[in-house]
């Protein structure tokens, strides 16, 4: 069991500190290129690669999305508990509350837990969170148009076309199969480089606070999801996937939009980097319960 729960590991770890030593090193690395190129190109092509020919129906594609979805707005409800629990203005803690890393770390932690299997219901869960982060996350960090934002989203045209395949049970022409898997392939370990640089770059100065937050946050977004997962009886999988996605370590991406709105940065930046520290000992244990 340990030499599986290693290997699940063991890549995000090496990819994440690849990134971390670049930048420790003092070598450029163009991180707001990177993710312009990750969220607009690669994630796309991994959302119609993963899911256009995935071995998942319709309804638990549905349930996937609707559940996650539900877990997201329980954890927002929660946040506001959790401001009161830490007297913190809540607006600090919504997003850091909500929104885990389901992108740079869980869809790689997915993939080599569940296999490709199950490594649609990851992007379902991913694709969900992001949807809600760049739109609800956008509104909150600035006054821009939350619709605006969605329509000039790719990956939910990725997400649409996706679901018009599955529901008509349709495949990608060969020519554009083979090019979107291609082009898909540099998504997840730049995703783990990326995470990488982002916790060397972050600025960390309350780390006891940092791991209060992760100590609350963890098991209350396992439970919530578990509940909630139960309840819509997911496939097995994708409830096991659900749970683990949402009890990854905070996304980097709460730090940037903290930053956006100066919404207490540096203590956010506490809330990530504490939580992708417990992670390395926290989720070896919850992918031996759930695999």
């Amino acid at each position: 069991m340990f030499a599986e729960l290693f290997a699940v590991m063991a890549p995000v770890i090496a990819g994440a500190t690849l990134g971390f030593t670049w930048i420790r090193r003092g070598l450029d690395y163009p991180v707001a290129f990177v993710t312009k190129l990750v969220f607009n190109i690669g994630t796309p092509a991994l959302v119609l690669a993963s899911l256009s020919g995935a071995d998942i129906d319709a309804s638990s594609f549905g349930r996937t999305m609707l559940a996650t979805a539900l877990v997201l707005i329980s954890m927002g409800a929660l946040a506001f508990v959790l401001a009161k629990l830490l007297r913190r203005d809540w607006r600090v803690l919504l997003a850091p509350t909500m929104y885990p890393n389901t992108g740079n770390m869980g869809l790689p932690v997915v993939l080599y837990a569940f296999g490709e299997s199950g490594f649609a219901f990851g992007i379902t869960v991913m694709v969900t969170v992001s949807l809600f982060q760049f739109t609800l996350g956008t509104m909150l960090a600035s006054r821009g148009n939350p619709l605006k934002s969605l329509v000039k989203t790719p990956t939910v045209y990725a997400i649409v076309i996706s679901m018009a395949l599955l529901l008509t049970d349709t495949e990608l022409p060969l020519w554009l199969d083979n090019s979107v898997d291609l082009i898909s392939g540099f998504t997840v370990p730049l995703m783990l480089i990326t995470l990488g640089v982002s916790l060397a770059s972050i600025q960390v100065k309350n780390l006891r606070s940092g791991i209060g937050f992760s100590l609350l946050r963890i098991p209350l977004a396992a439970l919530t999801a578990w509940g909630i997962g139960t309840w819509l009886a997911l496939p097995p999988a994708a409830l096991a996937i659900l749970v683990l996605q949402m009890s990854m370590p905070v996304a980097v991406f709460n730090y940037l939009f903290a930053q956006k709105a100066q919404r207490e940065p540096a203590y956010v930046a506490s809330l990530v980097f504490c939580s992708t520290l417990l992670s390395l000992i926290y989720l070896p244990i919850l992918l031996a319960i759930l695999m």
